[in-house]
This record gives C-alpha cells, structure tokens and sequence, in this order.
C-alpha cells in the first residue's frame, strides 16, 4: 500500500507565499505523474499542477506565474511553491500520484492524499 502525506499549509496573508510538500511511502517502484489538486468550498476540484517523472510541467492558467511544481524522485516527493497568494486560492491542496508501481511488472494504480487547507486571508 502507498500513502501520500502532505505538509505545509496554513493561514497566510494576500501576496504571502506558502510551500507544500507530498511524500509519497510503501513500496514504490516507480511513479508516473505527481500533482497537486485543490477544491474550494462550493467548487468543484480543479487541476493546479502536474509534473512527469521527466521534469514536464503544466499549470493552471489562475496559477501560472505564481505557482512552481518541482519533484524529488529519489524522495518520491512533489513540491508546490506558492507566491502572490489571493484569496481566491483559498481551498483544501491534496496530492496526487498516477500509475505508480509497486515492481517494474506491475500494473500502476493512482493515489490521493488526504489534502491540506489554504487560507489566503487577512
């Protein structure tokens, strides 16, 4: 089994930045994609970032600019590094993990961790 634990949330003001982290543990041979998800009260979940085992990324337009994924595959930890804070970036940040392999002959299956909340608030 594979657990995804995430860190870093928290209260922060507008224009403030916050950094979160995701590591991935249990038997893991390899990780395709990781990604941060988030949903804001009333919304529905939105992509923010994804990033490949290749270093490829791709971004939310609300967060391009302001946002940068980076990962540690040696660690299986993805980072998400947030500057400019809105508010509107107020929501619960949960991680993802596609197609990962517990052997090289394995099937991959996807992961979620369980989020941590945001507040961009005065």
């Amino acid at each position: 089994q594979v657990q995804l634990v995430e860190s870093g949330g928290g209260l922060v003001q507008p224009g403030g930045s916050l950094r979160l982290s995701c590591a991935a543990s249990g038997r893991i041979f390899s990780i395709n994609a990781m990604g941060w998800y988030r949903q804001a009260p009333g919304k529905e979940r939105e992509l923010v970032a994804v990033i490949t085992s290749g270093g490829s990324t791709n971004y939310a337009d609300s967060v391009k600019g302001r946002f940068a994924i980076t990962r540690d595959n040696a660690e299986n930890t993805v980072y998400l590094q947030m500057n400019s804070l809105k508010p509107e970036d107020t929501a619960v940040y949960s991680c993802y993990a596609a197609s990962v392999k517990s052997t090289r002959y394995t099937n991959g299956k996807d992961y979620w961790g369980k989020g941590t909340l945001v507040t961009v608030s005065s």
